[in-house]
């Protein structure tokens, strides 16, 4: 295939997917291979969204579905590559994704099966057919979302975790995701479903990273379970490339009682689309939502949220924060959603800004639908530049303008970075934030 070329995307991933299936055998009659021959007639039928969709009003994907993408570039990346993007003093279950494929040489897995199980999907879907068929592609919307129709089309790779009742994983689990662009545009499409049980409780990670002067094209949808009384904490953390296309899709749903903590923090990406998708399926649950961006360049980074109070008696609070520097792009579209008969929600919104440049444009979009009276409920947004007063002040101290300016945007971070509990990766990401804000 000549990757130099433009195509038509949307015509190669339906052969893609047509040469696929006819490898199968025996999988093809699978429930999971229904959902996915399922999902590629939605795609089929919806085709990549434009900006005359409401939802991609102010991302266009125009240039990624122009662009040849190899789904299946061989890549050498090993031990020697991990070395060079190790995270300090990281510990934890590490699983390692390149290319969208599972490697299990360079990957480690400590807790106990008691514990904790894991399996890439492949394995999976001939060993726990039950478990996929229970969960998979049941909360992940691929009615109306190509794009996470698309990736329930190709769902081969990725993993599956399940942490069984009662259990409280004590290492968190790390799943790393490499695109290896180094011989050609690489393209993925991770699916991974995180299945946490009744009175349970884990940490886990989403790291994204991209290597190579190529492009690449990350396509990613992770559904996550949360059961009654269970605690789960989720975050991730993307650092690719100028020419690297993100668009990734976090599902959940939560049970009675339980508890679901987020934190989503872009430090590069050349376009980026972060869709946080949370339903309080249960009373008396709580829901956290942090992010951080720091798109420069030419960089475009999307993040859409939509919190969904189905029941009553339930607790969401977001907080998303940004700075834009250059002629970068940010998006912030966050939705809250009260049912008719979810009375007793509390929930609180909020969008803070930092522009840093005459350049930069910042769009956003906060949403209330509300269907009950008994509520307390509130969003805001706010974007600005830094305060002239605070920067004049530290200089008056003998503090360099470059070091005053870099010291006030890390404070202005600070309240989100903060909520990262696992230490190893908030201190990781405390340098690469400085060493951003510094450039």
């Amino acid at each position: 295939m000549d990757l130099s070329k433009n195509i038509d995307l949307k015509q190669q991933l339906v052969a893609d997917f047509q040469a696929t299936e006819s490898r199968l055998n025996g999988e093809a009659k699978t429930e999971v291979h229904q959902k996915r021959r399922e999902a590629m007639q939605r795609f089929e039928a919806l085709g990549f969204p434009t900006i005359k969709h409401e939802e991609w009003k102010y991302s266009n994907v125009n240039n990624l579905v122009k662009q040849a993408f190899d789904f299946n570039v061989k890549s050498d990346f090993g031990a020697n590559d991990v070395e060079t993007l190790e995270i300090p003093n990281l510990q934890g279950n590490v699983l390692y994704f390149v290319n969208g494929m599972y490697n299990a040489e360079l990957s480690s897995i400590v807790s106990p099966e008691s514990q904790l199980q894991i399996l890439n999907f492949g394995r999976a879907v001939k060993e726990k057919p039950e478990l996929l068929a229970t969960y998979f592609a049941h909360y992940a919307n691929y009615q109306d979302e190509a794009f996470t129709a698309l990736n329930t089309a190709f769902a081969h790779d990725g993993v599956v975790v399940h942490v069984p009742a009662g259990k409280v994983v004590e290492e968190p689990i790390i799943l790393r995701f490499i695109t290896d662009a180094r011989t050609a545009n690489a393209a993925s499409q991770p699916r991974n479903l995180i299945v946490v049980g009744k009175n349970a409780e884990v940490k886990m990670a989403e790291a994204f990273r991209t290597i190579g002067d190529n492009g690449s094209f990350t396509n990613v949808v992770t559904e996550i379970v949360v059961e009654e009384n269970a605690n789960v904490q989720y975050y991730k953390v993307q650092n690719e490339t100028e020419k690297a296309y993100h668009i990734g899709t976090t599902q959940v749903i939560q049970k009675d009682k339980s508890h679901f903590y987020a934190v989503t923090v872009t430090v590069n990406g050349g376009f980026v689309r972060n869709n946080l998708n949370i339903v309080l399926d249960g009373q008396h649950c709580e829901s956290f939502m942090y992010g951080l961006y720091f798109p420069n360049g030419k960089q475009h980074v999307d993040n859409h949220t939509l919190v969904d109070h189905a029941k009553p008696n339930s607790y969401s609070n977001e907080l998303y924060k940004g700075i834009l520097k250059d002629k970068s792009t940010g998006v912030f579209n966050g939705k809250i959603f009260v049912r008719e008969y979810a009375s007793k929600t509390n929930a609180y919104q909020s969008c803070r800004n930092v522009v840093l440049s005459d350049e930069a444009s910042m769009n956003t979009k906060p949403q209330l639908e509300i269907y009950n009276d008994d509520v307390k409920c509130s969003h805001g947004t706010t974007t600005g530049k830094l305060n002239d007063e605070a920067i004049f002040y530290m200089r008056s101290r003998g503090i360099p303008k470059a070091e005053a300016v870099t010291l006030l945007m890390y404070a202005f971070c600070e309240d989100v970075i903060s909520q990262i509990k696992i230490e190893s990766i908030r201190e990781y990401l405390s340098g690469l934030i400085v060493e951003k804000l510094a450039q």
